[in-house]
């Protein structure tokens, strides 16, 4: 059993959500799913709790009201082998939501994401630091990741 499992708040779109994630990311799949009883805060028989796994990864979610908000605070990072994984998890995660800077975006259920080409930490994590410079500078006025950008920038 892994140790840390991130739970993800939502109003009430816990399901819908955790479907969503699921068609999205290979190996993954619904654990558990909890309803709510007849003396639990939300409507009898509707999802409260869903323990699932994304990528082999343990996620909960929960039904939890309102109370609380997602920001991109908090995001996770998916990181890509190949361009076409990229184009795959950006086109997937960004519909209904929202692109940002950077990699990142925001999916219809307000969880952040950074959608990463593997190849960008070998890029940045190079010894020559005008080459990361220039590669850093290139990544800034990216919305959605492109590789061959970056390396085009690192080049020179």
């Amino acid at each position: 059993m892994n140790p840390i499992t991130p739970c993800l708040w939502f109003e009430a779109q816990a399901g819908e959500a955790v479907d969503f994630y699921l068609s999205v990311f290979p190996n993954s799949r619904r654990v558990t799913d909890a309803k709510f009883g007849p003396d639990a805060p939300g409507e009898e028989g509707t999802t409260m709790v869903v323990h699932f796994e994304l990528d082999g990864r343990p996620f909960m979610a929960i039904n939890g009201g309102p109370m609380f908000q997602f920001t991109p605070a908090v995001s996770f990072v998916v990181n890509c082998a190949t361009q076409a994984d990229v184009d795959h998890y950006w086109e997937c995660l960004l519909a209904g939501g929202s692109a940002m800077q950077c990699g990142w975006l925001t999916d219809r259920f307000g969880v952040s994401w950074q959608i990463v080409p593997e190849r960008l930490g070998e890029l940045m994590s190079e010894l020559d630091p005008e080459r990361g410079k220039r590669v850093m500078q290139a990544m800034l006025q990216m919305v959605k990741l492109d590789i061959a950008g970056l390396e085009a920038a690192a080049a020179g």
